[in-house]
């Protein structure tokens, strides 16, 4: 269970501070309810069960993890899989698991299919680049604030280590 005060990294929301817990009724059924706020909207304030937290919330990666995610990507990816609906669904699925290594090897295939498309003069598909564009605001996110540099920093370095 997560504390008042703890940072945690909640779905499409991104970091969060957990400023409360407290308990709240809705229809004559009482919760107790994490009161989170992200941490580039301050006026943004998200209530979630408890009881539901704990799997759509993740504990933030230590700086050193963050850094061992973020070399990570000198080295390959995970495996392309041609066909785009179960791409998709392997792919999400791995993401909503949270494991943020293996999130980092989507990310760093789907960087580099995006390149190879382009460079040929086709289509990135719209479901992978909604995909990466999810997870670079969330673990690029993520990377960037425990190491304390700009998301510009993150996203030039893993190209930098993409493309080398």
């Amino acid at each position: 269970m997560f504390k008042k005060g703890d940072l945690i990294l909640y779905s499409s929301h991104g970091i969060c501070k957990i400023d409360d817990i407290c308990e709240k009724t809705f229809s004559y059924v009482k919760k107790d309810y994490y009161i989170l706020h992200p941490m580039g909207d301050k006026k943004l304030s998200i209530s979630i069960p408890v009881e539901n937290g704990n799997a759509s919330m993740l504990e933030l990666l230590s700086q050193e993890e963050a850094g061992e995610i973020l070399e990570s990507f000198k080295y390959d990816g995970c495996d392309w899989i041609d066909v785009d609906k179960e791409r998709g669904e392997v792919y999400s699925d791995i993401v909503k698991k949270g494991n943020r290594k293996e999130i980092a090897k989507i990310a760093n295939t789907l960087i580099k299919e995006r390149s190879k498309l382009e460079a040929s003069g086709k289509k990135f598909h719209e479901k992978d680049k909604r995909l990466l564009s999810n997870i670079e605001n969330s673990l690029f996110a993520e990377l960037a604030f425990l190491l304390n540099v700009s998301l510009e920093d993150i996203e030039e370095k893993v190209n930098i280590y993409i493309n080398n």
